[in-house]
């Protein structure tokens, strides 16, 4: 995708999500995009970098090494989205400004062991049930991790993510971002997290619904880049 398109795409989407915020009575500042380059190159990230935006998402240790120099070398931010398996901990953590799909204790200290300061992270709560996807996949079991994880020395647990239901009906999203919304707020008065004030929920097809039950980040690809290139 040309420069010029990539450009208007940005300008589109920033347009509709300055609506969708006013739209819910909260203040611009309180929403994130981050675009989503899964599969695309990264001279398209740098095109949508020159225009401001600074905040990415990848799905795949295996991919980011591939295209992205390292952390101290590049003009933006890419935060891992995708499921992290624990032999690929180490290099995501050496590749990524922060992990946004802990979804396991097990992977959480392993990270831990891995980092000698504090290393931000977010957990993902299987809000919808769904058994493909990745996450804790209760609050129960979700707190139950945060209870040893809020002591970790070595990790900064920055907040929560999840994913709409696919194919799902306006209801069923709500439903679900309501969800973690409500785990959100019980998990902030339960355990000592001073930096915990992310809510990322929302991507090109439902985030206007994630708005409106207050995601603070909103993953968008599609809408940007166009459809995938393929891997």
């Amino acid at each position: 995708m040309r420069r010029e398109e990539l450009a208007a795409n940005l300008l589109a989407v920033q347009s509709a999500l300055a609506e969708a915020i006013a739209k819910s009575g909260r203040s611009q500042d309180s929403v994130r995009l981050m675009a989503v380059s899964k599969t695309h190159p990264y001279e398209a990230m740098l095109a949508l970098c020159e225009e401001g935006q600074l905040l990415f998402g990848e799905n795949r240790v295996q991919e980011g090494e591939g295209k992205l120099p390292p952390k101290g070398e590049r003009p933006l931010s890419v935060n891992l989205i995708g499921h992290l398996q624990g032999n690929k901990a180490k290099k995501a953590i050496a590749l990524f400004d922060r992990i946004d799909s802990v979804d396991s204790l097990r992977l959480a200290r392993r990270l831990n062991d891995l980092v000698s300061v504090p290393y931000p992270i977010l957990l993902e709560l299987n809000t919808s049930g769904e058994a493909a996807k990745h996450g804790f996949e209760s609050e129960d079991a979700l707190f139950f991790a945060l209870d040893e994880i809020a002591t970790m020395e070595n990790l900064r647990v920055e907040g929560l993510l999840t994913l709409g239901p696919l194919g799902g009906d306006e209801r069923a999203i709500r439903t679900s971002f309501a969800a973690l919304r409500r785990s959100f707020e019980r998990a902030r008065e339960r355990f000592d997290l001073p930096s915990f004030f992310e809510l990322s929920m929302g991507m090109s097809g439902d985030w206007p619904l994630a708005i409106a039950e207050g995601s603070t980040c909103v993953r968008i690809g599609t809408l940007l880049f166009g459809a995938r290139e393929a891997p």
